[in-house]
């Protein structure tokens, strides 16, 4: 068997054998494909497509390329959530501990944040001493005891997908969606789970900006997560503007915390609930949503889920005390309130440079190697469709260095325009599939 003859069955639009996907896929993480071989199968599956069956044998080989956890399912059920990233996107933090204190495990594999989208690691990394970086007896006992832990990928899970990834990110085959799905779901099959809620973000500031493929993308996921023994539920929510009011690191932990205690802001509180009664209903602990929504009530109302999310924090070396005095998170120097030009309504958000005015304030990162300021971002104070009065603000901007301030303001301008006309923002939850 040759790499050659693979890349020209692929090319061809033939279908790969299971025995052709493992050699190359084993070839490649093993050193004898090379990158450049490997690019030009990834073109050629970006242009040709991979038929599911296909692609669970694809995504199979990159599973197999590390190692897989193993849970005993008979303590409970072992779930996850995963959104294809947002600007504001902070759900998966409140989520984890408000379903973990109903009796869901959560084995939770996140990244980091590049370029206009924000990272969970990267959040959870403003809390003083909090490690993303468990090994995997780590990470596996945090979730036996505490019920969810939040980590980074080990070294020893799906290696496949970190190589194949970043031959993506330079090669112009990031957005297409058997590759996107078999990245997600080789990481979430490979971490031990049954179940999978799937956030599939759609609008100006998402990788999938138009509802139709935001909605193939998720019916890809369903029908390859079956393929691989998962039951996925998928979301396709709207990321036309940001998602809550904080955007930042340190001040999404801020939102975060608040959520948890029965506060926090409408819009994300209600894709909190909404997702946790999913994986309720996923995992066999409720029979409907109805049933489930009163349990993710009371696991607020009691102070259940904020006491699990001090858990897990010190279980990950962090500083609990977060919870009941937030000031001991980063906090920017300086604040700026940036405020509505003229009379008007909000239009429609370029949420994508929201996201890079964040990025310019130091909140992001251009490349992996780039450090991050945790304690920059932007409190919004108005949404898509509000009626405002010149000087009325839209968004407190947090910041630290005075020469970034400019460039950033340059982008909410671009980003945030005002005009005569009213405009009615997307629904919050555009489609569900199962």
């Amino acid at each position: 068997m040759r790499a050659y003859d693979v890349i020209l069955k692929k090319r061809e639009g033939g279908t790969l054998s299971p025995e052709e996907i493992s050699y190359f896929i084993q070839g490649y993480v093993g050193g004898a494909i090379p990158d450049y071989q490997a690019a030009a199968l990834l073109m050629a599956i970006f242009l040709k497509g991979m038929e599911t069956k296909e692609l669970a044998q694809w995504t199979n080989a990159m599973i197999d390329s590390g190692e897989r956890l193993h849970f005993d399912h008979s303590k409970g059920p072992y779930l996850d959530k995963h959104s294809t990233g947002g600007i504001g996107d902070k759900i998966s933090l409140p989520l984890a501990p408000i379903v973990a204190a109903l009796g869901v495990k959560v084995p939770m594999i996140s990244g980091r944040g590049l370029g206009h989208t924000g990272g969970t690691l990267d959040k959870l990394e403003a809390i003083p001493g909090y490690r993303v970086n468990l090994s995997t007896a780590e990470f596996r006992h945090v979730v036996e005891t505490v019920g969810c832990s939040i980590t980074g990928q080990t070294g020893t899970l799906v290696p496949a997908d970190k190589k194949l990834y970043a031959l993506r990110d330079v090669t112009a085959t990031v957005d297409n969606i058997p590759l996107i799905a078999s990245s997600i779901l080789s990481k979430k099959a490979a971490s031990g789970i049954s179940g999978l809620v799937m956030d599939v973000k759609c609008g100006s500031g998402a990788f999938m900006q138009t509802p139709k493929a935001a909605g193939d993308l998720a019916r890809v996921l369903v029908s390859l997560g079956g393929a691989l023994g998962m039951r996925v539920q998928a979301f396709v929510t709207n990321m036309d503007q940001p998602l809550g009011t904080h955007v930042g690191n340190a001040l999404e932990i801020v939102e975060t915390i608040d959520i948890l205690k029965g506060g926090g802001p409408a819009d994300s509180v209600a894709i909190t609930r909404e997702f946790a009664a999913a994986m309720l209903v996923l995992g066999g602990l409720c029979p409907d949503r109805a049933a489930a929504l009163p349990k993710v009530d009371q696991a607020i109302a009691s102070g259940a889920a904020l006491r699990k999310f001090a858990d897990m924090v010190q279980a990950h070396g962090g500083n609990p005390a977060i919870v009941d005095n937030p000031g001991l998170l980063p906090a920017a120097k300086k604040h700026q309130v940036y405020v509505a030009s003229r009379d008007g309504y909000l239009q429609a958000t370029d949420t994508r440079k929201v996201g890079l005015a964040a990025l310019v304030l130091g909140a992001g990162r251009d490349r992996s190697e780039d450090s991050i300021d945790p304690a920059v971002g932007f409190v919004v104070r108005a949404k898509t469709g509000d009626r405002l009065t010149k000087g009325q603000p839209i968004l407190d901007i947090h910041y630290n260095d005075e020469a970034r301030l400019p460039g950033c303001i340059k982008l909410l301008d671009e980003a945030m325009p005002l005009g005569d006309t009213p405009v009615k923002p997307w629904d919050l939850i555009l489609d569900t599939i199962s």
